[in-house]
């Protein structure tokens, strides 16, 4: 049963990694890491600009304690001037402390300025990158679309030649059949002529038959019209015969028979 799990298993895999191949377009692939790296270089400069933000804070307070040193040195001065030496003293402890403050401010500032440093030649050189990036993905889609073109067209000239044979084929089985009919209505009508074939209806004729019929048909016709010249030529030497009986006189004397 563990057996056929597993099985089951690398077949849906299989099966659901050859659908994602299919469903992957390799320019949408390159346009979504392009989108990803641009949003990690604007996470990059915006950490720059947060590190700067805290450098120029920094530089603030730097001004601020310095300028209330310088005051608290010029305080101390003017009391020591006067007589006050506990005011003088006074006046320099706190310019020791604002100074101390200063150091470690001045520390940090240092510190991010060193960062901030690294983060901007770390943002240049990814901004290069991503120009690189930028400049080989479009031109991989390029060529990515002008091989799916290609290939297009060759499945549509594939399909044309395939559809042309097809047709090709048909033509060659109508011209075989029209010459194989051909042939046979030429070879009966040869059995036909040379008597081979009977007819047994009596109604197909050959040329010799047809000829003979020709001739005695017109046998026939010569026969009726001699016929009719005959029975014309009588008729006429009937009426002959009888007209001059006509004329004949009627006192001419008969002899009786003894």
């Amino acid at each position: 049963m563990s057996g056929v799990m597993k099985r089951m298993g690398m077949i849906f895999r299989a099966k659901a990694n050859k659908a994602l191949d299919r469903a992957e377009d390799p320019r949408e692939t390159l346009d979504y890491s392009y989108q990803k790296q641009l949003e990690l270089l604007q996470k990059v400069r915006r950490g720059v600009a947060d590190v700067a933000t805290s450098r120029k804070r920094l530089e603030l307070q730097l001004n601020q304690l310095q300028g209330q040193s310088s005051k608290l040195e010029d305080q101390g001065r003017k009391a020591l001037a006067l007589g006050r030496e506990d005011l003088a003293r006074e006046a320099l402890s706190r310019r020791a402390a604002l100074q101390q403050q200063v150091t470690d401010l001045e520390t940090q500032h240092q510190t991010l300025q060193g960062e901030e440093e690294k983060l901007t030649l770390a943002a240049q050189r990814l901004q290069a990158k991503v120009d690189a990036f930028r400049t080989k993905k479009e031109t991989i889609k390029a060529t990515y679309t002008a091989a799916q073109a290609q290939t297009r067209i060759g499945e549509a000239f594939s399909g044309i030649s395939e559809e042309m044979g097809d047709v090709g084929m048909a033509i060659q089985r109508a011209e075989d059949k029209t010459a194989q009919l051909q042939a046979r209505a030429g070879a009966i009508d040869e059995l036909l002529a040379s008597g081979a074939l009977d007819d047994h209806s009596g109604l197909a004729k050959d040329d010799i038959q047809s000829e003979l019929d020709r001739l005695s048909g017109g046998t026939d016709v010569e026969l009726e019209l001699q016929r009719m010249k005959a029975e014309l030529a009588g008729g006429s030497s009937q009426q002959a015969i009888e007209g001059s009986k006509d004329e004949q006189p009627q006192d001419t004397p008969r002899f009786d028979k003894q």
